[in-house]
């Protein structure tokens, strides 16, 4: 941390107090089961080390899915859907329960939240990633980059409106309601199969998979979106004349996330060999993590009250898939997509 945050970064870190203001419809009966999960681990389990099984527990289970359905159309077996089930359910209650676990054993720190955040980040990507082979998306490689975009640009606002007003705040149908809906989904999946959401509906003539994600972004509008971009550009920051906690503008963290999110659909609408309809799963696990990092870096300037810096290491690997497009294609695109996956999970550590 020392090599990445200046010394007044640090001291910020220290001083930072987490403030959140949850009213979900789903996590006040949670909180009966998550108080009595925390009661049953033993206190020498260490909060961080509870983040860092739910997160390998959600990433693991969500592999499975890509390495049986690489290209979100093959049907994957029934037991990964399960297993994916279970696997978000014990990610969702460990991610629960490590903040508890943390003012039980008198161990809170700022490092701890961040590195709670950093995993939330990017298990975004994997939950969305392995919704969509169960929905069975891959048919329609617009409509997946559409949803995992869609998924992981909630994540970003909701800390955008942090970043301005110095608290996290949960919409009445946030991230439990949502990890229900995904959990839902596999476990329809598993019983009749992902051909089960090509169904067209008769009144609609739209198929499952499409009124699924349809509603899913109607919900989201209306309950999350729309109060999220009030508080950011409506109510203002906590800053002077409204600005960020940094005292800086709260429309700026607006072009981080546009540029990530253009760069892989011009890359996807350019791309002479159809990468990304070819490779879905690899082409977005390689710009969700990219995007993960973004929201890491918008996360730690809320921690530290510092400026977001737009310039960020991470926009390495989609430059050179950009530029090998740009240069006519002189690599071969899996192999450039192979090198961007695989440099992004370092820099991110880094």
């Amino acid at each position: 941390m020392a090599d990445v945050l200046s010394s007044k970064q640090l001291k910020r870190l220290s001083e930072h107090k987490y403030s959140s203001q949850c009213s979900t419809i789903l996590d006040p009966i949670m909180q009966i089961f998550w108080r009595w999960l925390v009661e049953q681990v033993p206190t020498w389990w260490a909060p961080n080390s509870i983040t860092l099984t739910g997160f390998c527990i959600n990433v693991f289970t969500a592999i499975l899915l890509v390495w049986y359905s690489p290209d979100a159309r093959q049907q994957p077996p029934a037991w990964t859907c399960i297993l994916c089930a279970v696997g978000l359910f014990a990610y969702q209650s460990l991610d629960a329960i490590d903040g508890k676990q943390a003012r039980r054993t008198n161990s809170s720190s700022p490092l701890g939240e961040l590195f709670d955040h950093g995993c939330d980040a990017i298990s975004t990507l994997f939950v969305t990633l392995s919704m969509c082979i169960a929905l069975n998306l891959g048919v329609d490689p617009a409509w997946m980059l559409y949803q995992v975009y869609a998924a992981m640009g909630l994540f970003y606002v909701g800390h955008w409106q942090a970043y301005v007003s110095g608290t996290l705040k949960f919409g009445k149908v946030d991230v439990t309601e949502a990890q229900f809906a995904v959990m839902g989904i596999f476990i329809i999946t598993a019983v009749f199969g992902s051909d089960f959401w090509s169904y067209k509906m008769p009144m609609v003539d739209l198929e499952l998979k499409y009124i699924m994600c349809l509603s899913t972004t109607g919900i989201a509008l209306i309950f999350t979106l729309i109060p999220t971009l009030k508080a950011i550009f409506v109510d203002g920051g906590i800053g002077r004349n409204g600005s960020t906690v940094a005292g800086t503008s709260v429309v700026f963290p607006m072009f981080s996330l546009l540029a990530i999110i253009t760069i892989p659909v011009i890359i996807y609408q350019k791309s002479e060999t159809s990468i990304y309809q070819h490779h879905p799963c690899l082409y977005l696990l390689a710009f969700g993590m990219s995007m993960s990092k973004i929201t890491i870096k918008l996360i730690v300037a809320h921690m530290t009250k510092s400026e977001l810096e737009f310039l960020d290491t991470i926009y390495i690997g989609p430059a050179m898939l950009f530029f090998n497009q740009y240069f006519n294609t002189i690599l071969n695109e899996y192999i450039v997509l192979w090198m961007c996956l695989v440099s992004t999970p370092y820099i991110i550590i880094q």
